[in-house]
């Protein structure tokens, strides 16, 4: 082959196997590809799943089983012989092995010299060939969406040349045919997001826009996208926008099942992970309660009729049958009196008969409603600057969801006979007159229960003594005398440290080995539970960063737990005083958090037995010789099956300062409980304060919030115990913003043990932007005057015992 002819050939096989582009003249084959300039797609032809039929479709490099884009969907080839190539007129088209079009770009005029080039945010674009890239396009794929929305696509409506932008799910993971389910910008009064299913009959709705989001669906940013949405004369579309980060984002897709997912993926890892589905619970099933019924996802049964109003058929509805709906107690009658209930945090009924006026202010809308019988509510139609705009509703009221979020919904004013608002006003009074007599009742005997309790509680120690069966307990049995003699007969010598259970102390075994003696007192917060609960819990794990324990006995009516001997007492110790702290530089307070990180992560995934520690704190934290980390304490511990994921008690134990919001107020547990107290605990780690009775001259916070304003505002170093060295910056400001992740308000934004230990260990791994963490909330000064001081506080190891009364 002689040279010219080698490079010409050369220039094709790189034009067609390479390169972003497909010119006049060129065409592809099946088995060649175009590839976006920055490697971030690939155009091709490809057979999905266990089909034989070929398609050209848009691709993530990475991953080419993410398909974003389809061009032949309706008509697939039915062999490897397409070849995608230009017409006369400058379309681009698909032809079968016959020069049969299977596909076109059917432009609406003719380019003489045309290209196509598939750009790196996934748009295959057809312009005319100048010689310059230019941002005028005849045609382009975001124009043509198929089941997926990248950044920086439309989700609506060109009102200029009557072009809709939609998404359309496959008939089947095998079949990108269109399928049942179509998700789609409605702007008929206000827009908002349907998916509606074969038929048209609407499977979910966001909710009307009110000028800042979706009435039902918030639509803010977070670290990976940028949330748009225009509301204009000419165009009227939803969208996203990428931000560079560590991820790649397929962002919204509309799948074979009638789902919205929101994906995203790692560019090291090229995991797909899907962080958002809808529907995904009950209540966003569109109307699910019926005409003016309404849904309540965190109450059982989820749905009730909305105030005035009854069930059409008691019988359904004693079934959790709802879709019948409701009707009004008590018709509206014009002539009467009449007014509005307010009814907050909901998504706006549907806008299937309504009447919008974008001038009107609130109260002038509250008129316009009571002028017209047929009017049943009203709200703001936008929420911006106090509010303004005016929406009226006519007949049913269908589609209200409540939220307890308060970054969600909205208020809607439901118009109701007097009797009506009466009756719900005294209502309420009754319960708030009712609530103060059992408040009342309950301070009064408040004094008497807890000295009944007491005894009661003594005497329970004495019953359960001789249920507790000792092979019921696989662990070495100590008889009292050993134990009096290791002690010294208990004696205050001996004493190294007193808690929850009871005293400890130290002893030496006739063997000449040291062990730590936990002996339940008879005063104790704790009682028989706990000591069973650690006994055959503790036995069974076996782990460098959990305690050893070596024994137990229970002889009489005494209880005693038999430890390893840890040198070094508990990581209070240390971290919490101004002379000891030296002891621990960085580099080892570093090895103390990923021991601790290592445990419970043993604890929660890696044991046979998933365990909730449910009191993680620096003095459950142990120190050995050479101050490697040992967590202690498991009276207070709890198993979970394998696919039970939350439980809920009303008795919550644990330390105030490391409980998490969800247990303390409600009592519900769950691994993200202790991954909240691990995030104090780390942070405490790093500041050398404690967070519970934390003082600041500037604000009224605890530990948690005036480390999220630090961070808040690029000063997390501040944050940083006086002992250390600057020169840990870079790791110490990784351990922050992994604290923080960690203590979260809502339990599901926390990360998983397994991510956190992966978050410590691999420092170039990019971290997601912590959200507000829980019990973020200013004290008062009187709460900080009556606020322990640091030097009571070091003296105190004890647990909390709340119970909580009709859950």
């Amino acid at each position: 082959m002689e040279a010219p002819t080698f490079f010409i050939f050369l220039f094709i096989v790189c034009l067609s196997t390479a390169a972003d582009t497909l010119s006049s003249g060129w065409s592809m084959k099946d088995g060649e590809t175009l590839v976006s300039s920055g490697q971030s797609f690939v155009l091709g032809f490809f057979s999905p799943g266990n089909s034989q039929n070929r398609y050209v479709g848009i691709w993530y490099k990475i991953t080419p089983e993410i398909v974003v884009w389809v061009a032949n969907r309706d008509n697939p080839l039915t062999d490897s012989h397409g070849v995608l190539t230009f017409s006369r007129d400058g379309d681009l088209v698909l032809v079968n092995q016959s020069n049969g079009i299977i596909w076109s770009s059917n432009l609406s005029r003719v380019l003489k010299n045309p290209v196509a080039q598939l750009l790196d945010t996934g748009n295959l674009v057809l312009r005319e060939n100048t010689g310059l890239n230019s941002d005028v396009y005849s045609w382009q794929s975001f124009d043509h969406p198929s089941d997926t929305l990248l950044p920086g696509m439309k989700l609506g409506w060109d009102l200029k040349i009557g072009l809709e932008r939609r998404l359309t799910s496959w008939k089947s993971m095998d079949d990108p045919s269109p399928g049942d389910y179509t998700c789609r910008l409605n702007i008929h009064g206000l827009p908002q997001v349907e998916l509606v299913s074969l038929g048209s009959s609407k499977k979910y709705r966001s909710g009307s826009w009110n000028g800042k989001q979706f009435s039902g669906a918030s639509v803010g940013s977070n670290e990976v996208t940028t949330s748009v949405f225009v509301y204009g004369e000419n165009e009227i579309f939803f969208a996203y926008e990428a931000r560079k980060s560590e991820f790649i984002a397929r962002v919204l897709t509309m799948n074979h099942s009638g789902l919205l997912q929101y994906y995203v993926a790692s560019k090291r890892s090229n995991a797909w992970t899907i962080m958002y589905s809808s529907p995904n619970n009950p209540c966003d099933a569109y109307g699910t309660c019926g005409a003016n019924g309404i849904c309540r996802a965190n109450r059982a049964p989820i749905c009730d009729c909305l105030k005035g109003f009854v069930p059409k058929s008691p019988e359904e509805w004693d079934l959790l049958i709802c879709s019948g709906g409701c009707m009004r107690r008590i018709p509206v009658d014009c002539s009467k009196e009449e007014g509005f209930l307010k009814l907050a945090k909901v998504k706006l009924p549907d806008l299937l008969e309504f009447w919008l006026n974008k001038n009107m202010s609130l109260k002038e809308c509250a008129s316009e409603c009571l002028k017209n019988c047929s009017c049943t509510a009203y709200a703001n139609s936008d929420v911006r600057g106090g509010g303004s705009g005016c929406l009226l509703w006519f007949g049913s009221l269908i589609d209200i969801r409540e939220y307890e979020q308060d970054d969600y919904g909205q208020t809607l004013y439901i118009r109701l006979p007097k009797s009506e608002l009466d009756f719900v006003h005294n209502s309420a009074k009754k319960k708030r007159m009712v609530i103060t007599v059992l408040m009342s009742a309950i301070a009064a005997l408040f004094l008497l229960a807890m000295v009944y309790c007491r005894r009661i509680w003594n005497c329970r120690i004495k019953r359960k003594g001789s249920k507790i069966k000792e092979e019921d307990i696989d662990l070495p049995l100590f008889d009292l005398a050993t134990i009096v003699n290791a002690t010294n007969g208990f004696s205050e010598d001996s004493l190294i440290g007193a808690g929850g259970f009871g005293p400890v102390y130290k002893g030496n075994l006739f063997t000449g080995q040291e062990v730590a003696v936990k002996r339940l007192s008879r005063n104790s917060g704790q009682g028989l539970e706990e000591f069973k609960n650690e006994t055959i819990l503790i036995a069974k794990l076996q782990h460098w960063n959990l305690v050893g324990l070596l024994g137990c006995c229970m002889e009489r009516e005494e209880r005693i737990l038999v430890y390893e001997y840890m040198q070094n007492k508990s990581l209070d110790y240390f971290i919490f005083d101004r002379e000891r702290c030296l002891m621990l530089d960085w580099e080892k307070r570093f090895d103390i958090i990923i021991g601790i990180a290592k445990g419970l992560l043993y604890l929660h995934h890696d044991s046979k037995l998933r365990v909730i520690h449910r009191d993680l704190k620096a003095s459950n934290i142990l120190l050995d010789g050479s101050l490697s980390p040992r967590i202690s304490d498991f009276g207070l511990a709890r198993i979970f099956a394998s696919d039970e994921k939350e439980a809920k008690t009303k008795r919550i134990i644990g330390t105030y300062g490391y409980m998490s919001p969800e247990y303390a107020f409600d009592g519900k547990f769950s691994v993200k409980s202790d991954i909240f107290s691990f995030g104090v605990l780390l942070l405490e780690i790093v500041s050398g304060k404690r967070n519970r009775g934390f003082c600041h001259p500037n604000h009224h916070h605890n530990l948690l919030g005036h480390a999220w304003l630090l961070w808040s505002e690029d000063r997390a170093m501040e944050l940083v115990d006086g002992c250390l060295d600057d020169s840990v910056e870079p790791q110490v400001q990784r351990c922050i913003h992994i604290g923080l992740l960690c203590v979260q308000k809502f339990p599901n934004d926390r990360p998983a043990m397994s991510s956190v230990v992966a978050m410590l260990g691999n420092e170039s791994a990019s971290l997601p932007r912590p959200k507000q963490p829980g019990f973020f909330m200013e004290r008062s000064s009187m709460d900080l005057s009556t606020a322990p001081t640091h030097e009571e506080l070091h003296s105190i190891n004890a647990v909390t015992v709340t119970m909580l009364d009709g859950r």
